[in-house]
């Protein structure tokens, strides 16, 4: 589990009740583990874990799956640092937005792109809440597809207790959590709220147009989305999405509160970098990833 942070660390507790498993974390999370133990609360259980936990890898150690769980800002350093033991597994994209699979395929052809939209949020150092879960996770071949590497990774993390299903579409799947993500990430971090603020009219409205604007950028580019329509997706939204996550506060708020780089180009900034090589107009996605830029160099100065 490279870049484990709370995403990664919860993932790797509840697979180690099953499997061998190493995490390389942040020195401060992995001295506090090895200190006292991991611990996890919520949704997924209150337990602790003995987990594995250190900074670094042997170049010659290997692996049946690594899961690269970091910011999507870190994603290509990430593959630089740990290229030799990218090299003889299947690599496992769990994070958010639109281009990490692309970048891991340049490092290997063996590639699996992962889906998760459940709200994991530090309590400690070796601490991690699980808040909310908007559905299942979705692992499948990238760009598309399914193997029996990923048919027993599904089986795998299901024993492991966590809700996983299969997809031949995953691409699909990685656009509609970014859908969902640049319709309430960037927003709720700007304006300081939970998500569940973010159905009053006005918020709404805001979110509307950014979810339209990704259809336009998702036809454009060839990319099937779930739902059909802009009207369907908001409907999903507004009933099952945002009331199952209403509590969660933004990652993006969370970097913005610790003064770090966000992950908007991955996220509202990559549907305006696509949306411009198809000619397709993003007013609003591009507004919201300026402004976050502009919080970002509010924390450098």
């Amino acid at each position: 589990m490279l870049g484990a942070g709370a995403v990664g660390l919860s993932i790797a507790a509840r697979l180690s009740c099953i499997a061998d498993v190493v995490a390389v974390a942040r020195e401060r999370s992995a001295g506090a583990v090895r200190k006292d133990g991991f611990f996890l609360t919520g949704l997924w259980g209150d337990d602790r874990y003995d987990l594995a936990v250190t900074t670094r890898l042997d170049a010659g150690e290997e692996f049946d799956y690594v899961f690269i769980t970091a910011k999507s800002v870190d994603t290509a350093a990430v593959c630089r640092e740990f290229s030799p033991v990218l090299a003889n597994a299947d690599v496992v994209s769990l994070q958010n937005g639109i281009g990490n699979e692309e970048i891991i395929a340049g490092f290997t052809d063996r590639v699996i792109g992962g889906m998760i939209i459940t709200g994991f949020e530090w309590r400690r150092p070796n601490t991690v809440h699980v808040s909310v879960e908007g559905g299942p996770m979705k692992l499948g071949r990238f760009p598309a597809g399914m193997d029996p590497s990923v048919e027993a990774l599904v089986d795998l993390v299901r024993r492991a207790g966590i809700p996983v299903e299969r997809t031949a579409s995953i691409r699909t799947e990685i656009w509609g959590k970014t859908m969902y993500n640049c319709a309430l990430n960037a927003l709720g971090a700007l304006m300081n709220v939970p998500y569940g603020r973010l159905s009053e009219p006005h918020a709404w409205t805001i979110i509307e147009s950014i979810v339209r604007e990704v259809y336009g950028v998702a036809h454009a580019g060839g990319v099937p989305l779930a739902w059909p329509d802009p009207a369907s997706y908001l409907a999903f939204l507004a009933s099952t999405q945002l009331p199952n996550t209403a509590g969660h506060h933004s990652s993006m708020l969370q970097d913005l509160a610790r003064g770090r780089k966000t992950e908007i180009d991955f996220l509202n900034g990559a549907i305006a970098a696509i949306g411009a090589q198809h000619g397709v107009p993003v007013p609003v996605n591009t507004c919201i990833a300026d402004l976050i830029h502009f919080r970002e160099s509010l924390s450098e100065g």
